[in-house]
């Protein structure tokens, strides 16, 4: 795996990226930064991204009251031909491995923070 100039080289950033490691497979040629979203970038959804956002939770004890996977991931077994959706929730936000460190430094999930609204 390579990483981008600039990367935080911290132990909790190790941890973060051990945890994706385990539970995504980063790919080894692709050079990984704070930009690089979990959903788009790195392929992760449904049960996946359900599994990893409870292990996130588990492991470093974010507070996530504020967070609403739908507006990140499709729901195990989405079909892509469905036409209706739930209100506000057809296009999806990037997450960032940057947001998800920046969740477990602030112990929570802060949408507008996060997403920097």
């Amino acid at each position: 795996m390579n990483l981008a100039p600039n990367f935080p080289d911290d132990h909790t950033m190790h941890l973060l990226m051990q945890l994706l490691h385990e539970e995504l497979g980063l790919p080894e040629r692709k050079t990984i930064s704070l930009t690089t979203s979990i959903n788009f970038d790195l392929g992760c959804d449904g049960a996946d991204a359900q599994h990893l956002m409870e292990a996130l939770e588990e492991q470093f004890g974010i507070d996530f009251v504020d967070y609403d996977a739908y507006r990140y991931f499709h729901p195990e077994g989405f079909d892509v031909s469905l036409k209706r959706r739930a209100k506000g929730r057809g296009d999806k936000v990037l997450l960032t491995i940057d947001m998800l460190y920046q969740a477990i430094k602030m112990q929570r999930w802060d949408t507008q923070k996060l997403e920097g609204i």
